[in-house]
């Protein structure tokens, strides 16, 4: 259906002192937050994913929720990102895909959603030399947006190229204070050498950046998706009903650090990514 103020043209007519003169009709500023929310990359999973229907069940959630409602009202206006981490199934993506989806839709940003393993899967290709895009057109969106979300950081096996990789990303939005808001199953612990932790899958730099550019929230609650698992097997007659809560408790999986290695170059404006040898993304 056509606007009726501008008939599809998306210019409208306006008196400016007494003078008609053209400007954007506001239709058309709907049509871009409809293109920027389709380019957004917000996996279909997530497609209904709002920060109006996540529904919190315990404190650390509900602090989780508030202050992604605190950075939606507050944008465009410079201010922290955040780090949404703690176990799996808490609702940490649905919580960063709902304030990038309101951002956009509300307030014009230009803003992306990369899973952390689907983006370094993406840069690697680039030193396949039959693929014609290059790191930099890979990575300039990522780098640029408005608002960034990291999805799943340190669900990646580590290597000195996955931290040079993810260290230009997050340095580079931290040089330019653009919003990235990480969601991680990693945890923060006093001690340095926990394989799970942010400081040995990111390194002492990288960590650093994000503890000074978000705030973190560490995000706890039922794993909802042992409660679905549960309550398909209730109801099918081969599992009992799930309690109130259910709790895991345990460490992460362990990851073992990768041995794969590159070189990481600032040339003034342009920034290359070029492995010392061997395939990319092999031992």
């Amino acid at each position: 259906m056509e606007c009726p103020i501008c008939n599809g043209s998306r210019w409208k007519s306006v008196a400016v002192n007494g003078v008609e003169r053209l400007t954007r009709c506001d239709c058309w500023r709907d049509v871009v937050k409809e293109r920027y929310l389709a380019e957004s990359r917000i996996p279909a999973k997530f497609a209904r994913a709002d920060l109006g229907n996540y529904r919190p069940d315990t404190d650390s959630q509900r602090d989780a929720l508030r202050l992604a409602k605190k950075f939606v009202e507050a944008f465009p206006a410079e201010q922290k990102g955040l780090v949404f981490y703690g176990p799996t199934g808490v609702g940490k993506t649905h919580l960063a895909v709902g304030l990038l989806r309101t951002v956009i839709r509300d307030k014009g940003a230009r803003g992306f959603f990369f899973q952390t393993t689907e983006l370094l899967r993406l840069v690697r290709e680039t030193y396949n030399r039959s693929v014609d895009e290059t790191e930099m057109e890979v990575l300039r969106p990522v780098l640029e947006a408005d608002v960034l979300v990291l999805d799943d950081l340190g669900v990646e096996k580590t290597s000195e190229w996955v931290q040079e990789t993810l260290g230009l990303v997050i340095n580079t939005r931290y040089n330019a204070r653009r919003a990235t808001i990480v969601t991680s199953n990693l945890r923060d612990p006093i001690d340095n050498t926990d394989m799970n932790s942010f400081m040995v899958q990111l390194g002492v730099r990288s960590r650093s950046r994000l503890l000074e550019m978000c705030e973190w929230v560490e995000v706890q609650g039922t794993d909802v998706r042992d409660v679905e698992r549960v309550t398909a097997g209730a109801k099918s007659g081969h599992l009992p009903e799930p309690p109130d809560r259910i709790t895991k408790k345990g460490p992460l999986p362990g990851k073992s650090g990768g041995m794969a290695r590159a070189r990481l170059k600032d040339s003034g404006t342009q920034f290359e990514l070029k492995w010392s040898g061997g395939k990319a993304g092999s031992k």
